[in-house]
């Protein structure tokens, strides 16, 4: 029997699942850490004790730059295909995740390492760390992992377009400018800032299984009716009143104190 290189890391520090892409030197995706990856993400969703969940890069220069091209190079069309279909389903399902996912760029983020990056709700960047884009025109095919459809929910269809059809690629600050990224850090310790932001959304200071409805009532109620995503919002709230954290939030509210939230 041979053993699976260990392609994605996971450790839970108070509360934050971190996951690492770690396949040098570009950390580049293939079947075997697609499959880590949502396995890891099912680990985390699973977890009660975990809140939320960051995912980075190994190493300082790239966060992922795709898919590994040797891989798809020799593969043939089915595999290819099996292989875009596998990864839509791993980032719908971390996209899906009642669970706050914070992406660290802590380098280079471009193809389908920026895809994978769309998919998590909040995108935090090192500054001048590296670059971000869609390049994949370049090699006569188009972003295939939810690429063409996240790009445009973000930044709008024009400049999604013109980003994805020229293949160009622009910094992190410019990447903020278009609404792309979140916030950009300037701290040498990069990943201490990224976990620092992230503990805002967890117990005691947030109620995370309230930040988890706000994430399900916004990702899913986008893509329906406003009839059905009003209702969505009124079920997602009737389970929000019956929870433990509810009846702090108002307790703590009428003694004019500080909730302290269990994320129950």
């Amino acid at each position: 029997m041979t053993t699976e290189k260990e392609l994605v890391h996971y450790r839970v520090e108070e509360g934050i699942a971190v996951i690492e892409l770690d396949d040098p030197p570009a950390n580049t995706y293939s079947y075997p850490m697609m499959r880590q990856l949502d396995d890891a993400i099912l680990r985390a969703r699973m977890d009660e004790d975990v809140h939320a969940l960051v995912l980075r890069g190994a190493g300082e220069k790239f966060f992922s730059a795709g898919a590994n091209i040797n891989m798809l190079a020799g593969a043939e069309p089915g595999f290819k295909y099996c292989f875009c279909l596998h990864a839509n389903e791993t980032l719908l399902r971390l996209e899906k995740t009642p669970k706050l996912v914070v992406a660290a760029l802590n380098g280079h983020t471009v193809g389908g390492g920026l895809e994978i990056a769309m998919a998590c709700d909040i995108r935090l960047a090192r500054r001048d760390a590296g670059k971000v884009g869609l390049p994949e025109i370049a090699l006569g095919v188009l972003p295939g992992t939810g690429g063409t459809q996240r790009l445009a929910r973000l930044i709008g269809r024009a400049r999604a377009l013109e980003l994805i059809a020229t293949g160009r690629t622009f910094s992190f600050e410019e990447a903020l400018e278009l609404g792309l990224i979140h916030h950009i850090f300037d701290e040498a310790d990069f990943m201490k800032a990224v976990l620092e932001y992230t503990r805002q959304f967890l117990p005691p200071n947030k109620a995370a299984k309230a930040v988890g409805h706000i994430k399900r009532s916004i990702q899913s109620g986008v893509e329906m009716d406003l009839y059905d995503g009003l209702a969505l919002e009124q079920e997602l709230q009737i389970q929000l009143f019956r929870s433990e954290d509810a009846r702090e939030g108002l307790d703590a509210y009428q003694a004019k104190r500080v909730p302290r939230f269990k994320g129950r």
